[in-house]
């Protein structure tokens, strides 16, 4: 962090200009505009704006003034940055320089080849069997509609260029392909909604999506004394401190200096990268933050959430500190996610989640509300396993938001416009939200919204946009939104297919609007979405309740869903069953390195320190009774803390045993499903009843003997 002296000598952070350093390191359209002859700029804006299929001839233009401007920058190396599904992104560098000439001079190249394509191994990335071992070959493919963008770091300056990742048979291997197809098939289903309604004028429909981003901060000191956090990124064993986040009093509080240094940082970096960082606070756990961004197409939202979750990690090691975005690093306090805010924008700047101040009378936004309620309804499997991984289930359904039931908030407003429309059949009139009237004379009175919020709610309308509040803090933000841009578009199409062709379209799209809304009315919930009774009218209702990753993942797979995404060009059937396999593979990786971290740890660290501790306390046991025989001083204490710590040592030793004997039988399953289906059944209780004697054993034994920091360590200390 670089500081400048003030009058008074005190360091002072250095001032910074937003408007000169956001997008210095995109190749955005101001840079485009200088760099690019003007025919080759006006058909490459072309190509992103409307969707056009970029002109292999300008190829060669655009990489020649791509690479000047980042030569002009500093830049040395450039990659071909993509996300496969590994979870994180991926790069190889190469340098411009080609064969030096006769001179022996290096020239600096970069041909519209080169950009336009690359050659990563795809037998490396997991591919669930569409790649074998021996078939190398896959494709990094130019995105055009995310700008490239520079990198500086440790590595010097580097060009890296969004790209598409594909096997040699076409196959996506990414997370990007499917999103791109998913963002063609709601474009052109959107369309033929407005097209209904007269709009004439609109030539592309895009899903707008705003990610928030939360995360913990630990001292990376203390991190790295536990293996845990290293090997797996939560904590395996943990006692609670005295204090959690009970008292609420780190939620919105004040941002200490240290970590307000790291997020000025962040800022900085994701400034110069575009990303609108725009929003930061403390979270509701103790060194719990959030980060969120102003709302972009959901192509460049989803490379600005690796951005974000990339430059999180990178400038905490800057600062001392240590990132965690695992979904639950913690236990006891809440865990981490991402609300996916989604919606959709026309280019001639329509949002169609828009109610306008009286909903009742907006039929085009009523059809988008029954249709969104359909399609959620109709495939709450594949949204609920579009949020699915292995840290999410120790966080949905459990203590905190939201559960693992797919339901829809509407607010007060728009639930009494649905009730009217299925109760009598007209809607006559829409609630308003009043005045805020805070009893204050000097406060000015407030217009209220039309109604409340629900954080309880795993998609929860919040007023022109649905926010999707069930992905992990560590995933992407790509599946999720592949599955709404697709099962939305089916419901589109399906209206589209039939009000088309209606002889009167006024009484059809008002029938079509009452029936929708009647047939998926079981979707909609504004209660409290972690009571019980909850999960009971949700099963009373036939809602799935999907707890686990292992249970969600079927629904890639089912006849439905490979009808659905092969009838609008997303997934084929192959692509489906291959995911379907990469994630049970996750999953049994994910838990089978969390076991056997937790062998190594018991075995080697917590067992041997509870053994110091039994000795010592015996050995002073012993010693006492030596001095006194005449039995003078009572050591009925010592004895009690003995023989608990015995008791606790034991179970913790027939827990291990079976932990590994567990461990060693799932590992050896080959089948992936049947695998993952075993850690979920026998590993992780198994983990558990390991956790348990020794995080009862961390508050008997002396702290200074415990081989690793605590939990209050951790998250009261950065």
């Amino acid at each position: 962090m670089n500081y400048e002296k003030g009058e008074d000598g005190e360091a002072v952070s250095e001032t910074v200009n937003v408007v000169e350093i956001f997008g210095k390191n995109v190749f955005n359209e101001t840079v485009m505009r200088d760099y690019l002859p003007k025919g080759v700029f006006k058909k490459l804006k072309k190509t992103i704006e409307d969707g056009a299929e970029l002109d292999p001839s300008i190829a060669d233009v655009v990489a020649h003034a791509m690479k000047d401007w980042a030569i002009d920058r500093g830049a040395t190396h450039y990659t071909h940055w993509f996300q496969p599904l590994t979870g994180v992104t991926a790069e190889k560098h190469d340098s411009f320089i080609s064969a030096p000439d006769a001179e022996g001079k290096v020239i600096m190249e970069f041909s519209g080849k080169e950009l336009i394509k690359g050659e990563p191994d795809a037998s490396s990335f997991p591919s669930g069997g569409l790649r074998a071992t021996f078939e190398a070959r896959g494709y990094t493919v130019w995105d055009c509609t995310s700008p490239a963008f520079l990198r500086e770091d440790t590595l010097g300056v580097t060009l890296c260029i969004p790209t598409a990742f594909c096997s040699y048979t076409g196959e996506a291997l990414d997370q990007k392909t499917p999103l791109l197809r998913s963002m063609q098939a709601i474009d052109k289903q959107s369309l033929r909604i407005l097209r209904l309604f007269g709009n004439t004028t609109a030539k592309r429909v895009v899903p707008s999506v705003g990610p928030e981003q939360e995360y913990f901060l630990v001292d990376r000191a203390k991190y790295l004394q536990r293996k845990d956090l290293i090997y797996a990124g939560r904590t395996l064993f943990g006692a609670m401190p005295p204090k959690g986040q009970e008292l609420e009093d780190h939620y919105f509080g004040a941002i200490r200096e240290r970590i307000g240094a790291y997020m000025k940082e962040v800022n900085q970096e994701l400034w110069k990268l575009g990303v609108t960082s725009k929003t930061q606070h403390n979270e509701a756990a103790p060194a719990q933050h959030e980060l969120a961004p102003i709302y972009d197409q959901v192509n460049l939202a989803v490379d600005h959430n690796q951005m974000v979750m990339e430059t999180l990690k990178k400038v905490a090691g800057r600062h001392g500190l240590t990132c965690l975005l695992h979904e639950k690093p913690f236990a006891g306090v809440n865990g981490s996610g991402k609300h996916n805010n989604w919606s959709l924008i026309s280019d001639d700047g329509i949002n169609l989640l828009n109610p306008g101040e009286t909903p009742h009378e907006n039929i085009q936004f009523l059809l988008v509300l029954g249709c969104i309620m359909k399609a959620v309804d109709n495939y709450a499997d594949l949204l609920r396993e579009s949020a699915s991984d292995a840290g999410n289930d120790h966080r949905l359904g459990a203590n905190e938001a939201p559960p693992a039931i797919i339901s829809i908030f509407v607010g007060e407003q728009l639930e009494d416009v649905i009730d009217q429309l299925c109760c009598t059949g007209e809607a006559t009139h829409s609630k308003s939200g009043g005045k805020l009237m805070t009893g204050i004379a000097t406060l000015p009175d407030l217009d209220k919204d039309a109604t409340d919020r629900n954080r309880t709610s795993p998609f929860a309308f919040t007023g022109n946009k649905f926010e999707f509040r069930m992905v992990g803090s560590s995933d992407s933000v790509a599946p999720p939104n592949v599955v709404l841009n697709t099962i939305v578009a089916e419901a589109f199409k399906e209206a589209a297919d039939e009000l088309e062709t209606a002889e009167d379209f006024d009484a059809a799209v008002h029938d079509m609007i009452k029936e929708l809304l009647a047939a998926h009315r079981r979707i909609i919930f504004n209660g409290n979405g972690y009571s019980d009774g909850w999960v009971k009218e949700a099963e009373t209702r036939g809602l799935p309740n999907i707890r686990s990753m292992v249970d969600a993942i079927p629904a890639l797979v089912t006849e439905k869903a490979v009808k659905l995404y092969e009838t609008f060009g997303v997934f084929t059937r192959a692509e489906l069953i291959s995911r379907a396999e990469v994630e049970y593979d996750a999953y049994g990786k994910a838990v089978n390195i969390e076991a056997r971290t937790m062998i190594d740890m018991a075995g080697k660290q917590i067992i041997p320190a509870v053994i110091r501790y039994t000795t010592q306390l015996a050995q002073s046991i012993g010693a006492i009774r030596t001095a006194c025989p005449d039995g003078m001083m009572d050591v009925s204490v010592q004895t009690e803390l003995l023989a608990e710590t015995s008791a606790l040592l034991s179970d913790m030793k027939r827990a291990l045993a079976s932990l590994e004997d567990l461990t060693a039988e799932c590992g050896s399953i080959e089948d992936a499903c049947t695998r993952a289906h075993g850690y979920h059944d026998k590993v992780v209780p198994a983990m558990e009843a390991l956790r348990a004697p020794a995080d009862r054993l961390e508050m008997i034994v002396d702290k200074e003997l415990w081989p690793f920091p605590s939990y209050g360590d951790l998250i009261f200390e950065v």
